[in-house]
C-alpha cells in the first residue's frame, strides 16, 4: 500500500489537496475526526470510551485514537493506500502510527508538508471564515491555532525527516500549481 500523510498548519490547503490526491491516486481517506464520530455513532466500545472524555471536555487519549485507526485500517479491503488527514498531530502519535503500521508490514511512504507563510495563513483563514461561517474567522483565534500548531504539531516534521519520507511543498500559489508539485513528489516516491 502507498500511505501518505498530508500535513500543514490550519489554512494550508490540506483538505483541498487531499481531495485531489484521493481522486488521482485512488486512495482511502482516513480522517481521525470522521473515525471518531463514526465510532461514537456506532456506539462501539472505543466510541463509548471516547465519548466519556469528550463529555468531560478532555482530549481523547492517543491510545484510543490509535485503536480506532487500527480498526479502520483492518477493515480496508484491496485499498491501494491511504491518506492520513488530521493525524498524527504529535511525535507520540507519529511513533504510535509507525508501530501500528509496522505490525502490518506497512509504512508511511511520504509525508507531504504544505508550507505556507503565517501572513498568508491568516489571510486565508479570515477569508474562509467570511465565506463559510467557520469559527476561525477572527484574528485572535487564528493566531492561537497557528501557535498551537507550531508548538505541538510542527515537531512531527522532524520525526518524518528522520524517517526519510518528508517532503516539503510550498503551499502558496494556485491550487493546480500546488497539486502539480505534490504529484511530482508522490510520483518520485512511488518510483523509488
Amino acid at each position: 500500500m502507498f500511505n501518505i500523510i498530508i500535513f500543514g498548519p490550519p489554512g494550508s490547503g490540506k483538505g483541498t489537496q487531499s481531495e485531489k490526491i484521493i481522486e488521482r491516486y485512488d486512495l482511502t481517506h482516513i480522517s481521525t475526526g470522521d473515525i471518531l464520530r463514526q465510532e461514537i455513532s456506532d456506539n462501539t466500545e472505543l466510541g463509548q470510551t471516547a465519548r466519556q472524555f469528550i463529555d468531560r471536555g478532555e482530549l481523547v487519549p492517543d491510545s484510543i485514537i490509535i485503536g480506532m485507526l487500527e480498526n479502520k485500517f483492518n477493515a480496508l479491503q484491496k485499498s491501494k493506500g491511504v491518506i492520513f488527514d488530521g493525524f498524527p498531530r504529535t511525535v507520540d502519535q507519529a511513533r504510535a502510527l509507525k508501530e501500528m503500521l509496522n505490525k502490518r508490514g506497512e509504512r508511511i511512504c511520504i509525508m507531504i508538508n504544505l508550507e505556507v507563510e503565517n501572513e498568508e495563513l491568516i489571510d486565508r483563514l479570515l477569508k474562509r471564515g467570511e465565506t463559510s461561517g467557520r469559527s476561525d474567522d477572527n484574528l485572535e483565534t487564528i493566531e492561537k491555532r497557528i501557535k498551537v500548531y507550531e508548538s505541538l504539531t510542527a515537531p512531527v516534521v522532524d520525526f518524518y525527516k528522520n524517517e526519510g519520507c518528508y517532503m516539503g511543498i510550498k503551499g502558496e500559489g494556485g491550487i493546480d500549481e500546488i497539486f502539480r508539485k505534490i504529484c511530482m513528489a508522490i510520483d518520485t516516491k512511488r518510483m523509488a
